[in-house]
């Protein structure tokens, strides 16, 4: 046996009835909605909480109650330019305050009010105060949550830097993956379903709030391999982030912020428009502001937040900004848009199905509809949630007849795994390009 096979022991001879790819909330809660009598390898590219899904601030939306359902099914359409699959988002809604008791059941913890009732917010778009949160790291709370339960697992095995480089396929029909460990040879592992989970593509951009390393190849996969892709150039525009010439991801300044009172603020720091429109609005008048003042940023101002709430809702931000040399509470901070979320991706139905069959998408990876053209604020985490559950249903009641066969792969052509992953950039950014020129000029184009 080889010091590679050796590596791979654990699970490379084994058949795994899941592979589940990417550690994000989609990843996690499929991983925790699967029948425990189903072995399951769980994948990611880095480690387990380096994902975009840990990074996520303002919070996750939930409906409140019969009356607000018009409200919150009218908001998301219109944040998406009423593209939205309206299947999706119904389903979206009604199974929001179900994820929530069972994420509070999960030990997660949403800020309260003083009397002990669950705090809500409102961000740009929401016509309501509808947002949970946990202080201004929401997403870290709730990731980390979802680990903790998947640790106790026994039927899930973990395994980090375990970079996916394709899908095994046989007749239109996904037999498993191949995946290269650090210093390893690529190997294939087999299995019944593969859920990608593995995020959006905010790595392909200069300026992004994505980590680094999340570069889009679960689309690239799909390229390769025939898998139909949807609106792959649907790309969201975060209006703030702070504003740096340094290179790396860009810290996002929460829309709660501006939910909670924060205004956008030109060279003359005057108010220029209504912060709580939809991102993709807000993004495009800071872009126009920043050509008539010919400046690099505009300001963002928290004066009509009280040093308190500040200081209590986002004191992950109040921290990074005074690393920064900006104390939110005496002074106005620079702000730019910066690539922020995929709505488009593989294309799927609200339970992750794809045109491969045994191949699943959840979470940014897909595009089941809900988001249309443009996400509403804080449906992320509860989109994630949602759908990743259903996927983990339907392959749950999956009870038809598999053929466990491993399939002759050509193992050699992955040897080159940096040139494959450059390859693998070059065709998403491409497809983009196809897609939409003009966003592609616009914001792809790393000269700019």
């Amino acid at each position: 046996m080889t010091n590679d096979e050796l590596l791979f022991e654990g699970y490379m001879d084994n058949f795994y009835d899941v592979i589940v790819v990417g550690t994000g909330v989609a990843g996690l809660y499929t991983c925790l909605n699967l029948s425990k009598d189903k072995k399951v390898l769980l994948l990611t590219k880095d480690e387990v909480l380096n994902c975009d899904s840990y990074l996520a601030q303002g919070g996750i939306c939930t409906l409140l109650d019969k009356q607000d359902y018009k409200p919150y099914f009218e908001d998301t359409i219109k944040a998406g330019r009423y593209e939205n699959d309206l299947i999706a988002v119904h389903d979206m809604i009604v199974q929001s305050k179900e994820i929530i008791n069972d994420l509070i059941a999960k030990g997660v913890d949403f800020d309260k009010n003083c009397d002990g009732s669950l705090n809500y917010t409102r961000e740009g778009g929401h016509s309501t105060f509808r947002i949970l949160h946990h202080k201004d790291v929401t997403g870290k709370e709730i990731t980390s949550k979802l680990y903790e339960q998947v640790e106790k697992c026994s039927n899930i095995t973990i395994k980090e830097f375990a970079l996916v480089m394709d899908i095994i396929k046989d007749n239109n029909c996904c037999k498993g993956v191949v995946v290269k460990e650090q210093d390893c040879m690529p190997v294939p592992v087999y299995c019944r379903d593969v859920v990608f989970a593995t995020g959006g593509l905010g790595g392909l951009f200069v300026n992004s709030t994505n980590f680094s390393h999340i570069t889009g190849d679960s689309f690239a996969i799909a390229i390769r391999n025939g898998v139909e892709l949807k609106n792959i150039n649907y790309i969201q525009i975060h209006p703030t982030v702070l504003f740096s010439k340094s290179k790396g991801r860009r810290f996002l300044i929460s829309e709660s912020v501006r939910g909670e009172g924060a205004k956008l603020l030109n060279k003359a720091k005057q108010r220029f428009v209504n912060e709580l429109l939809p991102r993709d609005v807000v993004a495009g008048a800071i872009i126009e502001q920043m050509k008539k003042d010919n400046t690099e940023h505009v300001w963002l101002d928290f004066k009509d937040i009280s040093n308190d709430e500040i200081l209590h809702h986002f004191p992950n931000i109040y921290n990074k900004c005074l690393e920064e040399g900006y104390d939110v509470t005496k002074e106005p901070i620079p702000v730019v848009p910066a690539q922020h979320y995929l709505m488009g991706g593989i294309r799927a139905d609200i339970c992750g199905v794809t045109s491969l069959k045994h191949l699943y998408a959840v979470g940014e990876t897909a595009n089941n509809g809900v988001h249309g053209a443009n996400r509403l604020a804080s449906n992320s985490l509860l989109e994630s949630l949602t759908f990743s559950k259903n996927c983990a249903r339907v392959i749950n009641f999956d009870k038809s007849e598999y053929e466990k066969n491993n399939i002759d792969i050509d193992l050699q052509k992955y040897a080159d795994s940096e040139k494959w992953q450059l390859e693998n950039k070059r065709l998403v950014l491409e497809e983009i390009r196809k897609n939409d020129e003009v966003f592609y000029d616009k914001w792809c184009n790393s000269k700019d």
